[in-house]
């Protein structure tokens, strides 16, 4: 079923593009056939109309300085100028598209494109479908995450110190519960044996309440100089154990973690200029060996369309070809040299790649531990430096409190010895005070430790929270890292299935005979090198063959005819298209060179390819035309 149309009809103009002077083309959505011999301008009509869309394949016609298309679609229209400067073209202007990449992989499958070459030159298919994801963005993102997870691990290691400290200190809240109970009871029955004692007693009111003023202040002195004791004590403790975890510290390295980021920026930017760089130059390589083999007659009809061709092929000599940059003559020796020299560097390039993403692990692995390092040692520096004034301002307290204690020992001996002439029920009753008096402040003291119990609770309570927020937020960064790398996976199976789906439903459509199968594996291999293994991933494409007698085996791709590896490059290509979506940025497919192929399935695979595509352009033959449909579009004239 073809695609329902969306837009309306299309207006192409160009002048001065490869062996167009000047045209005016128009055409509906829909099959549109360019139907001629070679060298009637068809593929350069093509490649004007890659121009309009965005690509930058288009040359300029071998006797003019500049050139231009205009695409007008609906209400709006594109531009492309291409003008020479010296040996190069430059464009300029508003295309269809800002970004060509995808429509030059997958949309513009014209007979140097690279998803139909990939199939009949063993290349790595895999490379081309991911090319256009940027998996080094992926992986960047993928590291950032992973180095936070390893810190908010490190954090949560305490997790199960805490749960104890929380144990411990809820139990240590109850014993004190229970002795605060016991203390007030004893406080209680104190306090009724003071008031009969009260009741009873005719002896010195005033010296009896100064002396229990003094024995309170006394025992209020005690109680906080033992306290201030306790806590001095601690304080050296954990003075002690921040120095001492302070020394097992590593030595700061002479890193600057503002330098090994700037590094590390710079080497995730020459990883992407290396992958551009080393898909121009597959690009180059590959143009070149289609020229060499003469496989690429798109490009050559291109620079020969309007000239006179018997008269070309007798001034080139069996060794000299036309150069497909500039349109000069030059030797097939020097194509091949030229060529042997970039796959060298491309290899180069390849390797200094793979060095530069294992600079990247190690400089994101040293930052991260320097930034954890230096993070720890700033809290406990932070710590030790409070630590040390707690305890100074401490022993400070203590030496005032034993100073107070003596004065309070001399004044209650004093009064102590005027209370010896006070009879026995008095001496009763100021002992009863004094028990009172200690009971008091044992609750008191039970009370405040109480409150230290619940304050130290509070904040462990609230640690555990703040991990247990923590523990959520590992669980985000492993979903968000499942789904960097699921994408990755995503993109790999979706396109394994869509090639493989399409594959199976063209392989019926044509009725290949001997063909019972056509498809791609995904493999996974562990790579190791430099202490370190890698994942690397592949496609590799399987060919089914069934004989006479109805056995099947494996065969090769170089045992495919041309017309098998033609079908199979162009449902690759399609595969793209699809997995990329690249219909919802263009609408567009353009195909030419087909001529491989026998008549009846080049009318059964543009129909099938327009299932996809509102608007199918293709180059034909005129005996290969004649077997669509009457009912589509044919333009005779450029």
């Amino acid at each position: 079923m073809t695609v329902t149309s969306r837009a309306t009809g299309v207006t192409v103009e160009a002048r001065n593009i490869g062996g167009i002077e000047d045209t005016h083309v128009e055409f509906e959505p829909g099959i549109t056939i360019l139907v001629g011999r070679n060298a009637t301008n068809r593929t350069s009509f093509l490649q004007a109309l890659m121009a309009a869309l965005g690509s930058d394949t288009a040359s300029l016609k071998a006797d003019a300085d500049e050139g231009e298309v205009s695409l007008t679609l609906g209400d709006e229209t594109y531009t492309r100028v291409l003008k020479r400067q010296g040996s190069n073209v430059v464009t300029s202007g508003s295309p269809y598209l800002s970004d060509p990449e995808l429509a030059d992989l997958f949309a513009f499958l014209l007979e140097s494109n690279e998803a139909r070459r990939a199939v009949e030159r063993g290349d790595d298919l895999r490379e081309l479908i991911m090319r256009p994801v940027d998996t080094t963005a992926i992986e960047a993102k993928i590291t950032q995450l992973e180095a936070e997870r390893r810190k908010i691990e490190t954090k949560l290691r305490e997790s199960d110190d805490i749960e104890q400290t929380i144990a411990t200190l809820e139990q240590r809240e109850a014993e004190l519960d229970n002795k605060i109970d016991s203390a007030r009871e004893r406080l209680e029955d104190l306090e009724d044996e003071i008031e009969t004692a009260e009741r009873s007693d005719d002896g010195d009111d005033e010296l009896l309440d100064r002396l229990n003023d003094l024995r309170s202040t006394l025992e209020n002195v005690r109680f906080r100089l033992e306290t201030e004791r306790q806590s001095l004590e601690a304080l050296r403790d954990d003075e002690d154990d921040i120095r001492e975890a302070l020394d097992e510290l590593p030595d700061e390295t002479t890193d600057s973690p503002e330098e090994l980021e700037s590094r590390l920026n710079a080497r995730r930017e020459r990883v992407r200029e290396l992958e551009s760089q080393m898909n121009e130059i597959q690009n180059i390589v590959r143009a070149n060996e289609s020229m060499l083999s003469g496989s690429n007659r798109g490009v050559t009809s291109a620079l020969r369309d309007g000239d006179d061709g018997d008269i070309t092929d007798k001034l080139l000599g069996d060794d000299q070809t036309v150069c497909w940059t500039c349109g000069s003559e030059v030797s097939e020796g020097t194509i091949e040299s030229t060529v042997e020299h970039l796959q060298e560097y491309r290899a180069t390039l390849a390797a200094e790649r793979r060095s530069a993403r294992e600079e990247i692990d190690d400089l994101s692995s040293r930052v991260d531990s320097i930034e954890d390092r230096r993070s720890r040692r700033r809290e406990l520096s932070s710590r030790l430096e409070q630590t040390i004034a707690e305890r100074e301002e401490t022993a400070e307290r203590i030496e005032d409190l034993e100073s107070r204690q003596e004065e309070l020992r001399e004044e209650v001996a004093t009064v102590e010895a005027e209370a010896e002439e006070v009879d026995d029920e008095t001496d009763e009753l100021v002992e009863l005070h004094s028990k009172a008096n200690r009971a008091e402040l044992e609750r008191d003291r039970l009370e405040s430790e109480r409150q230290r119990v619940r304050d130290r609770l509070d904040d462990a309570r609230s640690r555990r929270e703040e991990l247990t927020k923590f523990e959520a937020r590992t669980e985000e960064i492993g979903d968000e890292i499942r789904e960097l790398r699921g994408r990755i996976d995503r993109i790999e199976g979706e396109a394994v299935d869509a090639f493989n789906d399409h594959m199976e439903r063209v392989l019926d459509i044509l009725q290949y005979e001997n063909i019972e199968r056509v498809w791609i594996e995904r493999i996974h291999q562990e790579e190791s090198g430099r202490g370190t293994s890698r994942d690397r991933r592949a496609f590799e494409l399987h060919i089914v063959r069934q004989t006479e007698s109805g056995s099947v085996y494996e065969d090769t791709v170089d045992h495919l005819s041309e017309s098998e590896r033609e079908v199979i490059g162009l449902v690759f290509g399609l595969a793209g298209y699809l997995v990329h979506d690249v219909a919802e940025q263009l609408p567009f497919m353009l195909l030419d060179s087909l001529e491989a192929i026998d008549s009846e399935r080049i009318a059964a695979l543009v129909e099938y390819v327009h299932e996809h595509a509102e608007y199918v352009v293709v180059a034909l033959l005129p005996e290969d035309a004649s077997a669509l449909d009457d009912g589509h579009e044919r333009i005779t004239e450029i």
